[in-house]
């Protein structure tokens, strides 16, 4: 059986797949004087291909058990899709690069709880996976014409283990 390392989520390992959403670090900026802070410019939402426009969804992912067998992946060829959650619970994100799909570029992450992520355009991802919980996310992705969802099953499944998330989380 093969099992991923689950690592914790950082904008520096997450780079090659998107962003992170996260206030850490973010550019502040008061405004409705001075009673908010607007933290600006968190993701790079790219939709506008092949004429897209901006969806906002919510969606409730129902907790997920360890271990769990990761045995496809999706991508979306159109357009970038961010997930930001509405809890402070952990959640599991695992994503390969780019392109044909390699199944030794998979990677696991696992969110502080209050990261969110932003899998640019063509990225391999996993369906959401939420931890422990009922799970909300405010999902920002593409509507319009056009093929937006590739599914590929992976040769051979790899898993998800308590073990693998380790100090990591929770």
């Amino acid at each position: 059986m093969k099992t991923l390392t689950i690592e914790p989520l950082t904008r520096d390992a997450f780079a090659p797949f998107g962003d992170v959403i996260e206030l850490e670090g973010a550019r502040q900026i008061p405004i409705n004087l001075g009673t908010t802070i607007r933290y600006h410019d968190l993701a790079q939402v790219d939709v506008t291909e092949a004429g897209g426009r901006t969806l906002v969804n919510l969606f409730r992912g129902q907790p997920r058990v360890l271990p769990f067998e990761v045995k496809m992946l999706e991508r979306h060829p159109l357009g970038s899709q961010a997930f930001i959650p509405l809890t402070d619970k952990p959640y599991l994100v695992v994503v390969a690069p780019a392109g044909e799909l390699d199944p030794e570029g998979v990677r696991a992450f696992v969110t502080s709880g209050w990261q969110g992520v932003n899998y640019a355009k063509g990225v391999w991802h996993h369906p959401l996976i939420a931890l422990d919980v009922v799970s909300d996310f405010i999902v920002v992705d593409r509507g319009g014409d056009g093929h937006n969802c590739d599914e590929q099953m992976l040769p051979e499944s790899v898993w998800l283990t308590a073990e693998a998330l380790g100090d990591a989380g929770r």
